[in-house]
């Protein structure tokens, strides 16, 4: 059962690249009775069972490790924008936290969040078309050239608001669920829903974690957006055997066509082959589909020209990590708003569960080895 509540507290929570708190609240908020621990970097660790601490880099505990550890990562960070600058008449200029195309950023509304908490909507700039000559029109966009205005006239008022240089932004976008339809929308599903598939598969377990042959660890990681920065602390704190990267993959149907599409909505989960940071290990990828295959998961494979995941900092941790990554497609990531469906969701955490409650003694082996020596 996916629980659409806990996904609207995810989304809505305020979180661009290194201002993670909120989400950071919201996560302990839905671990229920797991133990729980952040860090100075706002990544989180969730254990399903035993204590945290006992799982992270006390060394003895690690070397006493009873079970192989599996990391299951998403990141909590969201794209959004830092104020660099406070003019004269009132106008912040800004900088952008995280990969957004600049066609994105004019007239929109956006959220700043001040030193001491308090949330000031403004309006990403446009010129209107009255002021614009044909060269304006045709020109390129640069960042120095938009600004978020909080209707104020002055540099004095604008302080008088709270807001100082380095205070954080984020879109201002209200999640909703469409029942009939089991459509999601909303701002940071890359990767809120991520988020929500550590909780949900950890939920799916918990009952279960006496049988299991691996000790369950939700990794969750900050500043993803700004290159995989938290990523790095994670793999090395937890030190895992295998892990699961959960994203907010950016669907490809609403411009490709059925032959090319390897992220469309409600096609299932989308299995990660390799992107520009990493390669999935090959054992663990026919372990995926074998299972896929037998439980009848929906799931799509996918061979990404561009983007990273977590996936890049955590395979290349200790002695090489196999790494499986699993998305759910979602539409306009990167801006401000999204569409996802609950079922792709579903079958994320569906195949997840599976491949963590399959494995075996033989099984890991061949994962951490494939037996080619």
């Amino acid at each position: 059962m996916i629980n659409i509540e806990m996904i609207k507290d995810l989304t809505d929570a305020f979180g661009p690249s290194g201002f993670e708190e909120e989400v950071v609240k919201v996560i302990a908020k839905h671990s229920m009775d797991m133990d729980i621990a952040n860090d100075a970097m706002n990544n989180v660790y969730v254990r399903l069972d035993g204590a945290v601490k006992d799982i992270l880099t006390d060394t003895s505990a690690r070397n006493g490790r009873k079970k192989p550890v599996i990391l299951l990562d998403a990141h909590t960070d969201e794209c959004g924008f830092m104020v660099q600058c406070i003019h004269e008449n009132g106008m912040l200029s800004m900088v952008t936290l995280g990969g957004i195309d600049l066609t994105n950023i004019p007239a929109h509304t956006v959220w700043i969040r001040t030193r001491d908490g308090r949330k000031v909507r403004g309006i990403t700039t446009s010129r209107p078309v009255h002021f614009m000559t044909d060269k304006d029109k045709s020109a390129p966009l640069d960042i120095q050239g938009i600004f978020i205005d909080v209707g104020a006239s002055s540099k004095k008022e604008v302080q008088e608001l709270g807001i100082r240089v380095g205070d954080p932004a984020v879109p201002d976008v209200a999640f909703s669920y469409e029942e009939d339809r089991e459509l999601l929308f909303g701002k940071a599903f890359d990767n809120r829903m991520g988020c929500a598939c550590i909780l949900h598969t950890m939920y799916a377990l918990k009952e279960l974690h006496e049988e299991l042959a691996v000790d369950v660890v939700g990794g969750f990681a900050a500043q993803e957006e700004v290159g995989t920065r938290g990523a790095s602390v994670t793999a090395a704190q937890v030190q895992p055997d295998l892990a699961i990267v959960f994203e907010g993959s950016p669907a490809d149907d609403f411009y490709y066509g059925k032959e090319k599409s390897q992220g469309a909505l409600g096609n299932g989960t989308q299995i990660r082959c390799m992107d520009v940071s990493y390669i999935t290990n090959p054992a663990f990828l026919d372990y995926a589909h074998e299972l896929a295959d037998k439980k009848q998961i929906k799931y799509q494979d996918t061979v990404r020209r561009g983007g990273s995941t977590n996936a890049g900092k955590i395979s290349l941790a200790g002695r090489a990590v196999p790494v499986l990554v699993l998305g759910i497609p979602s539409r306009y990531v990167h801006t401000h708003y999204n569409f996802a469906k609950k079922e792709d969701i579903e079958n994320t955490v569906k195949l997840a569960v599976e491949v963590i409650r399959n494995l075996d003694a033989d099984r890991i082996k061949k994962l951490l080895h494939q037996n080619l020596i």
